[in-house]
């Protein structure tokens, strides 16, 4: 398959650990680093993406408890809410570029408003040594 027609679709992750508002976020921050992860989408009851919580939301968390002694609250308190996300059917290499000139890390994938999955810039750079490679 040329690089070129490579999408999302095909190089995603559909596995998801995510979250909803209400989860606490230290038990939160224990199961992304049980399962080594940098972030996870937070969805509501029907499965509706409503937020992002990432390692950099949950260190707010750590500062907050080493300073005030503040351990935590329900994730809705420090989730992303404007939340950057793309389609199954983009193409590998537009998300190559659109991941360039941003610095997230992950985008949750979407079809038909859907949430599907998530990719990372490591599912782009497996994706390229796969195509290149095939």
């Amino acid at each position: 398959m040329p690089i070129r027609s490579a999408l999302v679709r095909n190089f995603m992750s559909g596995t998801l650990v995510s979250f909803t508002p209400d989860t606490d976020v230290m038990d939160a921050i224990a199961v992304l680093v049980r399962n080594r992860i940098s972030g996870a989408p937070v969805v509501d009851d029907h499965g509706n993406l409503v937020g992002m919580l990432s390692e950099f939301d949950c260190m707010k968390v750590v500062l907050a408890s080493a300073y005030h002694g503040e351990p935590g609250g329900p994730i809705a308190d420090l989730m992303v809410t404007d939340v950057k996300t793309v389609d199954a059917d983009m193409s590998i290499v537009d998300l190559a570029e659109q991941f360039m000139e941003s610095k997230l890390r992950r985008y949750p994938v979407l079809s038909d408003n859907r949430l599907v999955g998530q990719i990372s810039r490591r599912d782009v750079l497996r994706a390229m040594v796969e195509l290149a490679t095939g």
